[in-house]
């Protein structure tokens, strides 16, 4: 029988602080927010993948080492780096070059949880 997908995936990141976790993800990443609830401590916002949103759920303690990294692919990482240094988000290191395959930057949210942009080096998929 198998599952059956609709298409559509929603990342779940734990936050510390709503107000300023849909600030950060709206006004450095672009995300747009489609609701809150307050009552549950959960929002959801829109990001620029098509049927992919991102959930943020208040906890006591959020981010740190471990979980799942919401790689999001960019047309170009310079820029995106770009952005993410003029709004002084923490990054781990420089962007990193896989020759002929890939370019990666990893950077953090304000509650430490890891976020990684890549831009695809290759000319074709699968």
């Amino acid at each position: 029988m198998g599952i059956t997908y609709d298409g559509g995936l929603t990342c779940s990141c734990g936050v510390t602080d709503m107000d300023r976790a849909i600030a950060w993800y709206r006004d450095v990443l672009g995300f747009e927010l489609l609701y809150r609830m307050e009552d549950i401590a959960w929002c959801e916002l829109k990001t620029g993948v098509e049927r992919v949103n991102i959930g943020l759920g208040v906890r006591e303690t959020a981010g740190g080492a471990g979980g799942a990294t919401l790689t999001f692919g960019v047309t170009d990482i310079e820029a995106a780096k770009a952005e993410l240094d003029r709004h002084g988000v923490r990054q781990d290191g420089p962007i990193r070059d896989i020759p002929g395959m890939v370019r990666l930057l990893t950077f953090f949210d304000p509650d430490d949880n890891a976020l990684m942009f890549y831009q695809d080096l290759m000319e074709t998929h699968g």
